[in-house]
């Protein structure tokens, strides 16, 4: 598999760049101060609207030593990219280590940590590698 492919043979590159053209038009459209979850429905109407696949709100199992321990929601997939989206001042450490937590436990390549709450979007593009 080529390193800029998914596992669905995605172009991570075009996808993302898709993703973040959708965010922006949101960040441009409504601004900072509002609620992650005004954040989460006007992105899902723009991924619509650009023709992304994508499941909003998936659970994902943690397992340890190979039993289901937990789990957690990761706000968006947008076709194999993971999306998580955060409407604060702006990014602490804490949330990039969440973004790469749920990388690892839903065993995706690609994701993009997106805060909406500053005066311009932020946005972090991470990625996990097992074999690392």
């Amino acid at each position: 598999m080529s390193e800029n492919l998914s596992r669905k043979g995605y172009d991570f590159g075009k996808i993302t760049d898709r993703i973040l053209k959708c965010a922006i038009e949101v960040h441009k459209e409504l601004g900072p101060f509002y609620l992650e979850t005004t954040y989460q429905t006007a992105l899902a109407f723009e991924l619509q609207t650009e023709g992304l696949e994508f499941d909003r709100e998936c659970n994902v199992d943690v397992h340890y030593k190979g039993r289901k321990v937990d789990k957690r929601r990761i706000d968006f997939l947008v076709e194999d990219v993971l999306v998580e989206i955060k409407a604060k001042a702006k990014l602490e450490d804490v949330d990039r280590m969440q973004t790469l937590s749920y990388l690892k436990t839903a065993g995706i390549r690609v994701g993009l940590l997106i805060n909406f709450g500053g005066k311009t979007i932020g946005v972090k593009r991470l990625e996990w590698n097992p074999d690392r």
